[in-house]
Formats: C-alpha cells, sequence, structure tokens
C-alpha cells in the first residue's frame, strides 16, 4: 500500500513552529508500507518557521493578518502535481491544519476555536477522490 502522510508526523522539522508532530503509533502502522511524504506549505516557499496561519472564509491569512493565500495555493498545486500518475491507496494528514485539516481547522481568528472543515490540500485530495484520515483516526483503519 502506498500512503501519503503529512512531513510533519514522519518527525520533519516542517511546522510553522520549526518542530514536527512525529507520531510513533503512525510510523510503526506505516512499516510495512510505502510512504509519500508531503508538506505543502514547504512546496509553496513557505520558510521554517512562518507566522501562523489560520483559514478564514477559506483565504490563508497569517497571525499578523498578512494574507498568504497565494503561497498556500501553490503549495497544495505543487502537492498535487508531485503525486500525479500515482497510485495512492491511503492519505494520513496532520489534525486541524490549515493545509491538511481533515475534519476540523481554525476558525480564522487565532483564538483556539474549532470548526468544522478542511484545509486546502486535504480538500483538494477529497475532491479528487483520495481516501483520507485524520492522523488521531488511524486506528480506524485496519490495513494500515
Amino acid at each position: 500500500m502506498r500512503v501519503l502522510v503529512s512531513a510533519c508526523l514522519l518527525g520533519d522539522n516542517c511546522k510553522y513552529n520549526g518542530k514536527n508532530n512525529r507520531n510513533e503509533a503512525l510510523l510503526q502502522r506505516l512499516q510495512k508500507h510505502e510512504v509519500v511524504r508531503i508538506c505543502p506549505e514547504v512546496l509553496g516557499g513557505l520558510g521554517v518557521p512562518r507566522p501562523c496561519v489560520e483559514l478564514r472564509d477559506g483565504v490563508a491569512y497569517n497571525q499578523y493578518g498578512e494574507n498568504v493565500d497565494a503561497a498556500f495555493r501553490a503549495g497544495v498545486q505543487k502537492a498535487l502535481e508531485q503525486i500525479e500518475g500515482q497510485q495512492i491507496d491511503l492519505v494520513v494528514l496532520q489534525s486541524r491544519s490549515p493545509t491538511c485539516g481533515v475534519k476540523q481547522i481554525y476558525d480564522g481568528t487565532f483564538s483556539k476555536r474549532l470548526i468544522d472543515g478542511q484545509g486546502m490540500l486535504a480538500a483538494a485530495l477529497a475532491e479528487s477522490g483520495y481516501r483520507l484520515v485524520d492522523v488521531e483516526d488511524i486506528d480506524s483503519v485496519p490495513e494500515l
């Protein structure tokens, strides 16, 4: 099985704060599978570290109120191009991320309030028919 995974979950220091979301349980479950790592934010040219970003009405803004939507959309496009033509059986993405959130994202007010919705990459992948799983739900995927 080929699994597309948010790079931060694999231990890559690509989060906005320069850290990662390394997930040991996920790493254990991925041992027998082919892994494709992805970080659309880095692909979009955003540095590490970088200001925190949330989506407001579908548009990416950083914590200083700057519109960074073009970089986010460019990263999503590059991510889609990177996997084009590959057989991706499952996608495991970081929870609540403005690019990778599968079920929820922050509401754009930088008040830590969550709303139902998807990050930009998650939405694009879902629209393209990929099977998405929030990393917090990996136990519900028996073949992983």
